[in-house]
């Protein structure tokens, strides 16, 4: 199984990851996204839809513990995966 902290410390260190509900958004609608991971408390409709066209993984925390699992010091909603650089992360 893949460890998700790992994997996405290994995106967001050498690949590329938008942070935020907006970038995000952007992101899946400029086609750039490979992938979405999105908190249980996410608010945005427009992410938690069907069909978005893209893979989208519901991380079990909500946004405040997404945020410390990114290295963030603030709550991160949704992130959108750009480039996955060395991780595993598309595997999740």
């Amino acid at each position: 199984m893949v460890d998700i902290s790992k994997a996405l410390k290994a995106a967001i260190t050498t690949g590329h990851v938008e942070f935020g509900v907006d970038q995000t958004e952007k992101a899946v609608k400029a086609g750039k996204a490979q992938m979405i991971i999105i908190s249980k408390n996410c608010p945005s409709k427009a992410l938690t839809g069907e069909d978005i066209g893209v893979k989208v993984h519901v991380y079990e925390g909500n946004n405040m513990e997404l945020g410390a699992l990114c290295g963030k010091p603030f709550s991160v909603s949704a992130l959108a995966v750009i480039d996955k650089g060395t991780s595993n992360i598309l595997t999740l």
